[in-house]
Formats: structure tokens, sequence, C-alpha cells
């Protein structure tokens, strides 16, 4: 039973969180090359506005801020996941290797497939979810432990060490492509929202349609797995079916996220964390909140990277890197303490 007083915090941290994004949103998209006024986004968003107007905003901005909050959303949520289930409170796509996977898919698909181009931006999220689910896989085989399990600790150095290996092989393949085919790779590992069509909108939806809830109907689930083993068991959850289900389910959404919007690290890291400091670590509280946070965090990112150079923009996943490397030491510094 959760405490009424928690209940009022979490609508009222989640409603700002909401306003927060919208008013984030509407930056982004009112600052670049072309600029527009609050007035005039507001007014073109509800229909108004001339024609320029609707084209600049309805099929060049819109997509690509939907794509980048859609892209958080399913990175923070993929970090709370895996942060719960490897009790590793460090755990992020980016650091397990599971982006990398995705990433290498990318990196040989565009290096020796061959799809029509016009359903190029379908095929591409499915690529990097094999990608990620192999990479995954292979991080499930060599920490699973007979008598143990998958042990949390060996699932997270395993997939630091994949992480680094997976990169290095893209590297080497890169090597032998086309200048186009190598720009857009390093493009796609800097963390560039190269997704700023509708069709991407499209591509990306479902898969937080279907995952999204599902995880929110195991945050019992999660609460329990949080806690030690031996009372997890005690009340009948099968430890190792509910970590092959959840992990494969964060895996799922990191993958596709990154698919189209290139390999974005640290925002699965923050997201949960800001949400757990502020209503706490109960996930029916923290993840809805995270869900926000993580959009929140990439929309701002993206509009920094827009408006930090006068020339140029700088991609979204730098941008995320500066501010989410100091962070990610803190948290170190911060757990070693603890």
């Amino acid at each position: 039973m959760i405490h009424p007083k928690l209940l009022r915090l979490q609508r009222i941290v989640f409603f700002s969180f909401l306003i927060i994004l919208f008013l984030t949103i509407a930056w982004n998209i009112t600052t670049g090359d072309y600029k527009m006024s609050a007035g005039t986004f507001f007014k073109t968003l509800f229909g108004g506005g001339d024609a320029r107007d609707q084209l600049i905003l309805m099929e060049f901005r819109m997509p690509r801020m939907i794509v980048a909050a859609l892209t958080g959303m399913a990175l923070s949520m993929s970090g709370a996941v895996l942060q719960s289930v490897s009790k590793n409170p460090l755990a992020d796509p980016g650091i397990l290797g599971i982006n990398a996977g995705g990433g290498f898919a990318v990196t040989v698909f565009i290096a020796f497939g061959t799809v029509n181009p016009a359903h190029f931006i379908y095929v591409i999220p499915v690529v990097s979810v094999i990608g990620g689910l192999l990479a995954a896989l292979l991080i499930f085989m060599f920490s699973y432990s007979k008598g143990k399990g998958i042990t949390p600790a060996s699932m997270v150095l395993i997939g630091i060490g994949l992480a680094g290996g997976l990169s290095g092989a893209s590297i080497l393949i890169m090597r032998s492509l086309r200048p186009d085919q190598i720009e857009f790779i390093a493009n796609w590992q800097a963390g560039t929202i190269w997704g700023d069509q509708w069709e991407f909108v499209y591509a990306l939806l479902p898969w937080l349609i279907i995952i999204v809830p599902v995880i929110f109907m195991k945050s019992n689930v999660l609460n329990i797995i949080n806690t030690d083993d031996l009372t997890a068991r005690n009340l009948g959850i099968n430890l190792n079916r509910e970590r092959i289900v959840l992990l494969t389910l964060a895996v799922l959404l990191s993958s596709a996220a990154v698919s189209v919007a290139g390999g974005i690290g640290f925002i699965g890291l923050m997201g949960p964390h800001i949400a757990r400091s502020i209503v706490g670590p109960r996930h029916q509280l923290y993840m809805p909140v995270a869900l926000l946070a993580g959009a929140v965090l990439l929309v701002t990112a993206d509009t920094l990277g827009q408006i930090a150079v006068e020339t140029g923009t700088i991609p979204a996943g730098i941008v995320v890197a500066i501010i989410g490397a100091p962070y990610f030491l803190y948290l170190m510094f911060k757990n070693k303490r603890i």
C-alpha cells in the first residue's frame, strides 16, 4: 500500500515534468536557423500560421522532437529496468553493451546488406533490435553460473567488455566503407538524431506502446527483485525467468530507440536516478517520472547542441555525454562511500 502523501507528490512531480517537457519542446522548435516566436508556434500548432510555418513546424521540427522525446523515454525506462534487475545503480543500456550491439548490427547491415530505400526506415530498427538481443544473449550466457543463475555483477562486467569489443569491431568495418557510409555510421555513433521524419515516429512509437505498459504491470516484480534473492524466491518469484523477460524488454526498448537516434548513452542512467531522488524507490512511483525525465533530458540536449555553436550543430549524444560523464563519476563516488 502506497502512502497517500507519496501518491500526491508523485502526481505533482509527474505533471510538473509534463509541463517542463512541453516547454522544452517549444523552446527547441522556436530556435534554429528559422526563428519562430512562441506565439507563432502555439498558433501554428493548433492549426493557424501560414503555409511556411506549417511546413517548418509539422514536417521538419515536430517529427524530430517527437523522436527525441520518445527516445529519451525508451532509454530512461530501459535504464530503470536494468538498474533494478542487475541491482547496480550505474547500469545503463550503453554501459552494458546493448547499444553497442545495436550499433554493430547497423554497421554490418550498412556495409553488407541491401534493402529498398523506401523500407530503410523500418528495417534499421529491426536490425538494431536483433543486434541488441544478440549482445544481451551473449551477456546472459557468459554471466550465467550453474546453481546461481544470472549473477548481476558478472552481467555488468561482461557488458562493459562486450561494449568495448563491439565498438572496436564497428570501427574496423568502417575502414572499408564508402565515405557516405562512414559519415552515416559516425553520425549515428555520435548520437545524432537522424530520424527527423514522421516515418521514424511511426517506426519507434509501437515499441513504446507495447513494451512500456508491460513493464509498468511488472512494477511489483521489479520491487521484489530489487531486494535480496532469498526474499524474492520466498515470495514465489522465478528470478531467472523474470530477469530474462525484463532484460529482454529493456533491450527491445533501448535498441529500437538508438536505431533512429544514434548511440546515445547516459539517459538510461540519469533519468531513473533523477526520478528516484524525488519520489522514492518504488517502481510504481518513479518509473512514470523517469519516463518524462528521460524525454526532457534528451530534448534539452538536442536543443543545446543546436544553439551551442553558430554554424552547424553538436550531436545530442555528445551533449548528453558531457553532462552524463560527470554525473556517472559522481554516482560512482557516492556509491563507493555508501
